[in-house]
């Protein structure tokens, strides 16, 4: 990849900090952990369903999907373009388009981290949410039959330039090869709070729990991939627990 066009991507996820603000939800049930790895040629049909329970016994469940296409234009860049539903109880609503671009900064296996960027815009069904962007790095380190990845981003939205705030979080990933249909691990989501005006307390949203993963071969350049966790809510401000799948179809 070009030195000039990395220092460019890197330059304009910077920029967009200026123009974010905080998201109103910053983590949905159906959220996923980000790789920087990109295939040149590959297309997938992507599908991803996730549920929260709240900790609070009087408030519903919210689930999310969406179902998107993805296509890797070059060695580096995976632009992908999904289509995202909302549940609230039984209530279920078209939410938002999303376009998703992941970025690989470094050859694969070259070095000990693989490292890419994310830039993702959504558009919400209801126009007076705004747009909500999230952009960040990405990093993936394989270790024998280990993989482990570590991903820092920021998320929010913004109505014009109207900046109301950042918030900063993370996630990761760390699974163990034990077959290629079944791969072992764990997940973590968190969002840590708004930069400009820290708050530590009642701000953090974490959830953690186990994870299975897997790909199965059908046919040539065809596969079929899956992973799915269910994770428990650690802090006040997180959902008491989230089931979360994602399917991909590769072609």
């Amino acid at each position: 990849m070009p030195t000039q066009l990395k220092r460019m991507l890197v330059s304009c996820a910077l920029l967009c900090a200026t123009f974010s603000h905080a998201a109103e939800y910053l983590s949905g049930p159906a959220d996923y952990v980000f790789s920087p790895i990109v295939e040149e040629g590959e297309r997938e049909i992507d599908t991803k369903f996730g549920t929260q329970t709240p900790k609070a016994s009087d408030d519903s469940k919210q689930s999310g999907a969406s179902v998107g296409f993805g296509y890797g234009v070059n060695s580096w860049w995976f632009t992908e373009l999904y289509g995202k539903a909302a549940w609230d109880g039984n209530v279920a609503t078209f939410d938002a388009i999303e376009w998703e671009n992941k970025f690989q900064l470094t050859d694969t296996g070259k070095y000990p981290v693989d490292v890419g960027l994310l830039i993702e815009l959504e558009r919400p069904q209801n126009r007076n949410e705004g747009y909500e962007l999230k952009y960040g790095l990405l990093l993936q380190s394989d270790w024998r039959k280990w993989q482990a990845n570590l991903n820092v981003l920021v998320q929010g939205h913004y109505q014009g330039t109207e900046n109301q705030g950042t918030f900063l979080g993370y996630q990761g990933q760390v699974k163990y090869r034990l077959h290629p249909q079944l791969e072992l691990g764990a997940q973590l989501y968190s969002w840590l709070g708004q930069i400009r005006h820290w708050d530590p307390n009642g701000q953090q949203q974490t959830s953690a729990g186990p994870a299975l993963f897997g790909k199965t071969k059908v046919g040539p350049r065809q596969a079929i991939a899956y992973n799915l966790a269910y994770l428990w809510g650690t802090t006040a401000a997180s959902p008491k627990n989230t089931v979360r799948m994602q399917l991909e179809y590769e072609f």
